[in-house]
């Protein structure tokens, strides 16, 4: 959980200030029942929050406050992935009723609480598609997100969710060619919903860039690319700024986007969202970093942050605050590419590597949360465990 003491949250709000969101990465039960989401709501700094597998399998394991509820569930004759899948529903509810304030007082810029699709059905568009239908449609909050992964595979069904009217956090994305892609999908299920005469304001979605993960990939090729004196000193210098480059790129795409006539004189004033920009994976994986690079060199405009707790202590310590840092933040994000494909590196080979690392990354907690929903079932039955 978050240590509301050693969060300053006046960081946060000047993050605010610049036009950046704070999200929270990691939404427990526990936060919802200590009053704590309340008042980190309150105080102002946090604006958003998703769900994590990974917090929920450890929160049902460590703690008691699920109990009651899968031993109802399990007398009520449902399966461990239903149950698995109530809970988890339970938490974003009682989140979702937690940030409705904000959400209606910001006029559906913020509030939001996003839920995961089954991540084993990434490459499934059908699957997926029918999935998310069924998450929105039993979470029924309108200030819900839906998170969809960026795979090829299911662009289809993240335009059609939008286009039906889901919030849709779109995840998983590695590149700037497949956000220009996830934004595609979204100006073309505003344009339907346009054209169809249904409402646009209330829908919403955010394409989360995941950021630590390009830097990780990117260091370990260029070690392996130090082969001359001359390459092995161009490659130190390139290291740790790939990511950077990349949400830079992203964010003036999306910058061109929102000052297109196109956009404003259509769908804005009709009252349509612009899809924001969200920075996720912003732990850095490289100790030699600072802990706060990909907030301090990210703050945009229109865009969100998205933090687990060690981010959001250190950013609100040492951070710094800088109103569009983003636009002039590392290196040229094309001469860096230019730079890294002499070394052989591939920015979009490596997009699809960390794509396929990512979801495995999102099934392996996943199933740990079903197991760990599995031995107490076991438990609430009588079975042996």
């Amino acid at each position: 959980m978050i240590n509301q003491q050693a969060v300053n949250t006046e960081k946060l709000l000047r993050l605010h200030e610049c036009g950046q969101s704070v999200w929270l990465d990691n939404l427990t039960r526990e936060m919802l029942h200590n009053g704590e989401l309340k008042a980190r709501i309150e105080d102002g700094g946090l604006r958003g929050i998703t769900s994590n597998p990974k917090t929920f399998s450890d929160s049902v394991l460590s703690g008691t406050l699920y109990d009651e509820d899968i031993e109802r569930l399990v007398h009520e004759g449902e399966d461990d992935e239903s149950i698995y899948e109530s809970l988890m529903i339970d938490d974003v509810q009682q989140a979702c009723d937690a940030f409705e304030a904000l959400y209606r007082d910001s006029e559906g810029s913020d509030g939001y609480v996003s839920i995961e699709v089954d991540p084993r059905l990434a490459q499934d568009e059908q699957g997926t598609l029918q999935e998310a239908r069924k998450l929105w449609k039993k979470v029924n909050r309108p200030n819900a997100m839906v998170k969809i992964p960026a795979t090829e595979a299911c662009l289809p069904a993240i335009e059609e969710a939008l286009y039906e009217g889901i919030n849709v956090n779109i995840t998983l994305i590695f590149s700037v060619a497949r956000y220009r892609d996830v934004a595609a999908c979204y100006l073309r299920a505003v344009r339907r919903r346009d054209k169809e005469g249904l409402e646009l304001h209330a829908l919403a979605s955010v394409a989360s860039f995941f950021l630590s993960r390009i830097d990780s990939k990117v260091d370990g090729y260029l070690d392996a690319a130090s082969v001359s004196p001359g390459e092995k000193e161009l490659a130190a210098s390139l290291k740790g700024k790939a990511a950077i480059a990349q949400a830079r790129a992203a964010y003036a795409d999306y910058c061109s986007t929102c000052e297109s006539l196109r956009w404003q004189e259509s769908l804005q004033k009709k009252g349509a969202l612009p899809q924001r920009l969200l920075w996720a994976s912003t732990s850095v994986k490289d100790e030699m970093y600072p802990d706060t690079l990909y907030v301090d060199s990210l703050v945009g405009e229109g865009t969100v942050n998205t933090m687990p707790e060690g981010t959001m202590e250190a950013f609100s310590d040492r951070g710094t605050v800088s109103k569009n840092a983003i636009e002039s933040a590392g290196e040229d994000p094309e001469e860096l590419a230019e730079k890294l494909a002499n070394l052989g590196i591939d920015m979009e080979a490596v997009a699809v590597e960390l794509e396929k690392e990512g979801i495995d990354k999102f099934i392996e907690p996943f199933e740990e949360g079903l197991r760990s929903i599995s031995r107490q079932t076991k438990q609430a039955r009588g079975d042996a465990v």
